[in-house]
């Protein structure tokens, strides 16, 4: 029996009911966006990924983002009502480290690919993205490094994907 998951009329009272902000809503709606029409063209390519899940993760992901600790209180939400592999996904979405090398791809890769790529509202890709987040870090001055290293390994893997795929997915977003 397929796992239910929660509708997009189900996240709209969940947010509601935890005071998202409506910019982080807008943000949650695009992540769930990409990460779903992504998950859907790698899937008619083979690769075998739950597309709920990654719809409803992307939808979910950030709910409590502008409290300390949103991961875990997001995945906790998702927890209470029974979502435990959305939860799992939400847990660890701000942690995660895509690996470049990386063949097996996974749910929470297409969430965090997808999540890397969009900036608030809007599909930017990763170059845009990264400029955003070291701009955003100028004060920590190891920041740019850490994020520079993780950007490039994410960049590794989305050419990986973009093979599979045989074309970008700037042009997959269209």
């Amino acid at each position: 029996m397929m796992k239910k998951y929660p509708t997009i009329e189900e996240c709209e009272k969940l947010w509601l009911k935890h005071n998202t902000p409506k910019h982080v809503i807008g943000h949650c709606k695009e992540v769930s966006r990409v990460a779903t029409i992504l998950a859907e063209a790698l899937s008619e390519c083979g690769v075998p990924l739950n597309v709920p899940l990654v719809q409803s993760a992307g939808w979910l992901h950030d709910i409590k983002r502008v409290e300390e600790l949103h991961w875990e209180k997001g995945a906790q939400i998702a927890y209470d009502l029974g979502y435990d592999d959305i939860a799992d996904l939400i847990l660890v979405h701000m942690s995660y480290r895509i690996n470049g090398e990386k063949r097996n791809i996974t749910e929470l890769d297409v969430l965090c690919l997808a999540d890397r790529m969009v900036l608030e509202d809007k599909f930017v890709g990763l170059d845009l993205r990264m400029d955003y987040i070291i701009n955003k870090s100028r004060e920590d001055k190891s920041a740019e490094e850490r994020i520079r290293k993780s950007f490039s390994q994410t960049k590794l893997f989305l050419k990986y994907v973009e093979t599979l795929l045989g074309r970008s997915l700037f042009e997959i977003m269209k």
